[in-house]
């Protein structure tokens, strides 16, 4: 399937999914990349195998989604991949929650408007389901908001190990910060929209990543280091 960059972007945006947010989160999504697959194979941002019947499906957007801080650590990527048919219709959708993947439509499809799946972001830690009673499920929905507050640090896991690095120092930084951020999350949602602005190919912000997080470590260095 030939697309132009322009064309996959706009392709993203008319299925990007609805999020909605706990309404005293802190921090919301920063930027998009978009993939789009056109085969089964595997993902370009995320440790998995997507497989699809091309038969079924025409093709797979998979949304990187961007944020600067989660409520435990410095930087967050979560993701959507949106299952789109022949006819155009979305046939299925899958969401990540803590490293797995959930699926994000529900079997009688009221999470979707329009061409738009809707979304929950667990409270501080981003994980998505489409439904919100799944968060009340973890036991650490309101620690990992409140007291385990930026307990993670700087994370480097192996997308993005070579191209920076944490210490304890900057550990010991981003917790410091991230304790400011602590809240209780209400568990009442909403809606967040993803702007066009916010949207690049995957590669686009593979190569920025490395310079936001660069930058957030410039500010907390000026904060806290006298």
């Amino acid at each position: 399937m030939a697309m132009t960059e322009q064309g996959m972007l706009e392709t993203a945006m008319s299925y990007a999914p609805v999020l909605m947010f706990d309404r005293n989160e802190p921090f919301y999504p920063e930027f998009v990349g978009v993939s789009i697959l056109d085969q089964p194979g595997p993902s370009p941002s995320f440790q998995r195998e997507i497989h699809f019947p091309v038969e079924a499906v025409q093709y797979v957007i998979e949304f990187s989604i961007w944020w600067d801080y989660e409520i435990g650590h410095l930087y967050e990527m979560e993701h959507v991949w949106v299952y789109v048919g022949h006819d155009g219709e979305v046939v299925d959708c899958e969401a990540s929650f803590h490293g797995k993947v959930l699926r994000g439509l529900l079997k009688d499809r009221a999470n979707m408007v329009g061409r738009h799946v809707c979304l929950y972001s667990q409270p501080g830690k981003h994980a998505f389901s489409p439904l919100p009673v799944v968060f009340e499920l973890l036991p650490d929905l309101y620690s990992a908001a409140g007291a385990k507050a930026g307990c993670d640090g700087l994370l480097v896991n192996e997308l993005f190990r070579g191209y920076f690095e944490t210490n304890d120092e900057i550990d010991g930084q981003v917790r410091d910060y991230l304790q400011t951020k602590a809240f209780v999350p209400a568990m009442e949602f909403e809606e967040f929209l993803l702007e066009p602005a916010m949207f690049m190919t995957w590669d686009q912000l593979f190569v920025i990543i490395p310079q936001r997080i660069a930058r957030r470590l410039s500010e907390l260095e000026e904060m806290y280091v006298k």
